[in-house]
């Protein structure tokens, strides 16, 4: 018999938020019959959820929006995300789209396709919930949006006018999903959120933080782990992070943005802490375990940023030993300060500086590596959550990020945990060996 169910693809650019959210809209395409196809596939329904965060982000999402319309000419097409918010007449201005969602608007886009019909864009005034999201792709990995909304305005980010202030869901909502998910079979629950520091700022704007959240999902029965996706040291100090150190469910591993190891840039960029301040949440995070996994983000090529500048970010990387650093090349972003600013530094030299700054990224995480090889040797063991199978080896992450390469056996599963010791440096991450 044919299958006359509806096919829908979806495509997500951009930050463990946009993914969290792609989720909760393929749930609901599920819920409603639509059959969910990769997104090169012939499809029905083709739903872009587009990222804003540089000048590429945004020429990406044009790329995708273009593409799908040509796997099938007939197929509606359905573009939400922050380049909408940011640019809606842009997005509105090429061919092929029939539907464009504000980010609001998420929950509402399957009653669009189904209606063919757009509304306005909704404000940017409360939580939107989607309902809680109790499937994704990864079978051992969930995310969980715990907050929306940023009110920093970093001089160079178009996020909070994108997304909005700060809005945060009720632990009790928070809870109810992490329930939901252990029982469908993840293992890694992971906390994401646009800032997930400033979660509940905006009922106390003087006491507020993530710490009741870990709280109560860390009390949850099953076997899992929790995860977070970030946290702003803008926003975060050590005293802070000091108070995570009891939850035995919470991965030794943080990503903490530093953007800059300048002073001089972290002022123009309106990030409230200078290097040493974050220096110290580093040493912190160190004094408690010598292995803790911490990940960055880096800008090269700010306004302004002069070559001392800039090595000053290359020795933040190479001091702090990150087992990763994103690099990211400034790009002037709309309704940013940073965008009107002076001394705009030339694609050439941003460019230079991006390739120095991967080879300092490199040698730090080799670092990092090295830092827990010399442990393993004293007998130190990580908890390996299975993902994939790679060649020879099956692959997962232990606690605090490292890739762990394992002999694949045939016997192993994926989303089961392990206990490896880590005896060597292999691409991107360090063999491993099980530990009966």
């Amino acid at each position: 018999m044919t299958n006359c169910r509806k096919k829908a693809a979806f495509r997500t650019l951009g930050c463990k938020v946009n993914q969290y959210e792609t989720a909760g809209m393929i749930e609901m395409f599920r819920e409603r019959g639509y059959e969910i196809v990769g997104e090169q596939e012939f499809a029905d329904v083709y739903v872009i959820n587009t990222c804003t965060v540089t000048a590429m982000a945004d020429r990406k999402s044009r790329q995708y929006i273009r593409r799908m319309k040509k796997v099938n000419p007939k197929a509606v097409v359905a573009v939400t995300g922050c380049y909408v918010q940011i640019s809606p007449e842009e997005v509105s201005a090429i061919d092929g789209i029939d539907i464009i969602a504000g980010m609001n608007e998420k929950h509402r886009i399957i009653d669009y396709v189904e209606g063919a019909q757009q509304e306005k864009v909704a404000a940017l005034d409360e939580f939107v919930e989607m309902g809680p999201v109790t499937s994704a792709e990864n079978r051992t990995r969930a995310y969980i949006k715990v907050q929306e909304g940023c009110n920093r305005f970093c001089s160079y980010c178009v996020i909070p006018y994108a997304r909005g202030p700060v809005r945060s869901r009720p632990v009790e909502n928070i809870v109810e999903e992490a329930k939901a998910l252990i029982a469908a079979g993840y293992k890694e629950l992971v906390l994401t959120g646009i800032n997930t520091a400033l979660y509940g700022m905006e009922e106390d704007p003087d006491h507020f933080g993530l710490e009741p959240v870990i709280a109560a999902v860390n009390e949850l029965e099953g076997e899992f782990r929790i995860r977070l996706s970030s946290l702003e040291p803008a926003v975060v100090n050590s005293d802070y992070v000091k108070k995570l150190f009891k939850y035995d469910r919470l991965c030794h591993h943080l990503h903490m943005s530093a953007q800059s190891g300048s002073d001089a840039v972290l002022a123009a960029m309106n990030r409230p802490y200078d290097s040493q301040d974050y220096y110290d949440l580093v040493n912190t995070l160190f004094d408690f375990d010598d292995c803790y996994g911490i990940s960055t983000d880096i800008i090269v090529g700010f306004p302004g940023e002069t070559e001392a500048d800039f090595r000053d970010s290359c020795n933040l990387v190479s001091e702090c030993s990150f087992c990763r650093t994103h690099i990211f090349k400034y790009s002037r972003r709309p309704m940013t300060k940073a965008a009107e600013m002076k001394n705009q530094v030339a694609p050439q030299v941003k460019n230079r500086r991006s390739d120095e700054l991967e080879a300092s990224a490199k040698a730090a995480m080799e670092a990092f590596f090295e830092i827990n090889l010399a442990v393993a040797a004293e007998g130190r063991t990580e908890r390996v959550l299975l993902e994939e199978v790679n060649g020879d080896y099956i692959t997962g992450f232990t606690g605090n990020y490292i890739r762990a390469y394992i002999p694949y056996d045939g016997k192993l599963e994926a989303n089961t945990f392990v206990s490896v010791k880590l005896n060597g440096l292999y691409r991107d991450g360090m063999t491993a060996e099980i530990v009966i």
